[in-house]
């Protein structure tokens, strides 16, 4: 039977039931490590920022706040939790391409000092807003750089025409700056960049690194703070040959101490925004096997969830790798597919992978699934979410409760 630290996946189902999210906490704290051990330079402050967006809870930002790394929110609700948990204001950066004023209002209230500024029309609604708060606003200006280190269209963020940021080339940047410049509770700290997710090659990250240095020495101004998002690749299939975290962001290192001795600057703090890397080898997916069926040219197995909760594969593609749980010597002799319940002919999991013969109720594991899955779960066919749970070593925690039909039909009016 599957472990989870050491506890069998088996005892989980009985316990909180299937489907299931897992997370294995030791692992989201050895990443952070690693992180901690490679994201370090003798020539400036660093810090790591969670990328909260691959997977949020309360429980996930009391751990970020206990390890002492930053926190990045992108939504009102996002900042509601770490506000919740009682996350440091200054770990805070609040991210986005579109914040609407009772956000921008929440996080002036909690007094978040770190904003990432995406475009100029929102830049002008922070200036007017900052003539009536009584603390210092650190601005970071998001840079498109014009180039993507990844490959699916529907996460590129840095091609010229994506919806992030202010291309690298446009007059904006510098407007926006003398904008900052000339206002009392804002001040302009430097750059924010993000060339995607999933990056096994590096060419790319450095070459968008080189770009922002350009434009550094273009604007002529003192940078205080360069982030440098986030994206680091993970181990989905035997196909992905990923970094590790402490090589990946010694890559980062190298290359902008480099940057920084041929420019004659100094900076005062570097960021890294993982997001991905931190959670999704950490978590799990656990079903149960309900039905078999032999189509004409496909066997499939049936499971208890589907795209619902993990909508990654029909959104674009995603693999994965999966077992058998409660089978794993077994000799994987069948080709199958793995269906859903979803009222969908796109609800397909798992194409075309090698497993042994299930039989009703046996138990998939999917692996490598802590990042975007609960948080871009849905209720489609009004379907419950699954419960969230943490594993500590031989211990076992509910963080996020199983949606009930009741729950599902809470905000409906007669």
């Amino acid at each position: 039977m599957f472990k989870i630290g050491n506890v069998e996946v088996s005892e989980l189902k009985e316990k909180y039931g299937t489907p299931l999210y897992i997370y294995d906490e030791n692992i989201i704290k050895q990443n952070i490590n690693d992180y901690k051990e490679g994201f370090v330079s003798k020539n400036y402050n660093t810090q790591i920022i969670y990328a909260s967006k691959a997977f949020s809870s309360l429980y996930m930002y009391k751990l970020v706040r206990e390890e002492n790394i930053g926190v990045d929110v992108v939504s009102g609700g996002e900042l509601y939790g770490v506000i919740k948990e009682k996350v440091d204001p200054k770990n805070i950066f609040f991210h986005g391409n579109n914040k609407g004023e009772a956000e921008m209002d929440m996080a002036l209230s909690y007094k978040v000092k770190n904003i990432i500024i995406d475009n100029l029309d929102e830049l002008k609604i922070w200036a007017k807003k900052c003539e009536r708060i009584d603390y210092d606003l650190n601005l970071m200006l998001r840079i498109n750089v014009g180039v993507s280190a990844h490959t699916h269209e529907y996460i590129v963020t840095a091609h010229p025409d994506s919806k992030f940021g202010y291309y690298i080339e446009n007059d904006d940047i510098l407007e926006s700056i003398e904008l900052i410049e000339a206002s009392k509770n804002m001040k302009f700290k430097g750059f924010h960049f993000h060339v995607g997710s999933q990056i096994f090659d590096m060419t790319g990250f450095t070459i968008a690194i080189e770009k922002l240095f350009g434009l550094i020495k273009k604007i002529n101004r003192k940078i205080s703070y360069l982030n440098l998002g986030g994206g680091c690749g993970v181990k989905y299939t035997e196909d992905d040959k990923p970094l590790s975290l402490i090589d990946f962001s010694k890559i980062i290192i190298e290359k902008v101490d480099s940057e920084l001795e041929k420019a004659n600057i100094k900076i005062d703090k570097l960021f890294i925004e993982p997001g991905r890397s931190l959670v999704a080898n950490a978590g799990y997916q656990l079903y149960t096997i309900n039905q078999m069926k032999k189509a004409l040219n496909k066997t499939y197995y049936f499971i208890d969830g589907g795209m619902n909760d993990n909508i990654r594969p029909a959104l674009y593609g995603a693999l994965y790798s999966v077992d058998i749980a409660n089978k794993m010597d077994a000799k994987k002799d069948m080709e199958v597919s793995i269906a859903g319940k979803c009222c969908e002919s796109g609800d397909v999991l798992f194409k075309d992978v090698k497993l042994p013969k299930a039989d009703k109720d046996d138990l998939l594991i999917v692996y490598t699934t802590g990042a975007y899955g609960y948080s871009m779960a849905s209720n489609y066919n009004r379907l419950p979410r699954p419960a969230v749970v943490f594993v500590d070593g031989n211990n076992s925690k509910l963080v996020i409760k199983r949606e009930t039909y009741e729950d599902l039909y809470k905000n409906d009016l007669d």
